[in-house]
């Protein structure tokens, strides 16, 4: 039994190291305990060290791609069922074509999950201002993401606040980008970040883009779930946009616009000239 404990950072670089060394020495997936917790490592304590590196392993990029989006997958079975796909590749070539296969698709679910959970904290991370002194402004963010995404998706804010120093804050991972360089540490509890004017800001941005005659509740609830409202500032508004939405769009119907008398006229006339459709 080969036990391999996974660092909590990182631990995609070492899933994968690990497998190229037990597929190279066909292990097989009965034969491996994948450890991301530590559990595992402390019940056996005598640990079989890995196979080494024997041969090339050859796998089909569209595994490559599945496997490195899977793996922040908050699934504790994750490394596990990877492997498995990855061990009957061997002599299943065309498996990651097959869209009928159970453990390939229970796969794909879970890569879409990671690719939502991305998306999410792309659109809901709100950094607040610590007003720190120096070359370059400070920002930190308070964020609870649903799988492990703070290391896959934080080379998007490192590209898009290259100009500032920040850090994402996550009770699993810690994100920091101090001048120019990223860098992650340990999950931390929620910080005591200063107030924002911002804030307001977003607040004032999300009632003025709010459209009550086009409002859906699940949509709206599907697009921002409730689970990220109490750290999005602008999310305090929402349930009175809802309670309002009605009377503001009656409002909006006794306030539009109509055809001016003579406008309205002149096109009367015009219809009225029209011969009769024939029969």
């Amino acid at each position: 039994m080969y036990t391999v404990p996974l660092p909590r950072i990182g631990a995609d670089v070492a899933w994968r190291d690990a497998a190229k060394r037990l597929l190279g020495a066909a292990v097989p997936p009965e034969d491996i305990l994948w450890d991301d917790d530590g559990t595992a490592s402390g019940l056996f304590a005598t640990q079989t060290p890995l196979p080494p590196v024997t041969r090339r392993i050859k796998v089909p990029q569209s595994f490559v791609e599945l496997a490195n989006t899977v793996v922040w997958h908050n699934d504790p079975q994750r490394f596990a069922r990877l492997y498995t796909l990855l061990w009957r590749l061997r002599h299943q070539p065309g498996l990651m074509q097959d869209r009928a296969d159970r453990d390939l698709a229970k796969l794909r679910q879970m890569e879409k999950a990671v690719h939502r959970c991305k998306h999410k904290m792309k659109a809901f991370v709100r950094f607040r201002d610590l007003r720190q002194g120096g070359e370059r402004r400070s920002f930190a963010a308070w964020f609870e993401p649903t799988h492990h995404t703070v290391e896959p998706t934080a080379p998007f804010f490192a590209r898009r606040f290259a100009d500032m120093d920040w850090m994402i804050a996550t009770p699993d991972v810690t994100a920091q980008f101090v001048d120019g360089n990223l860098s992650f540490h340990p999950g931390q509890p929620k910080p005591d970040l200063p107030d924002d004017a911002t804030e307001d800001l977003w607040g004032t941005y999300f009632c003025n883009i709010f459209n009550p005659a086009r409002l859906k509740v699940q949509a709206m609830t599907s697009e921002m779930p409730k689970k990220y409202w109490k750290n999005l500032p602008e999310a305090q508004h929402i349930a009175d946009l809802i309670a309002g939405a009605e009377a503001k769009v009656q409002e909006m119907r006794d306030t539009a616009p109509t055809l001016p008398p003579q406008r309205a006229a002149a096109i009367k006339r015009q219809l009225d000239r029209k011969p009769p459709a024939k029969e």
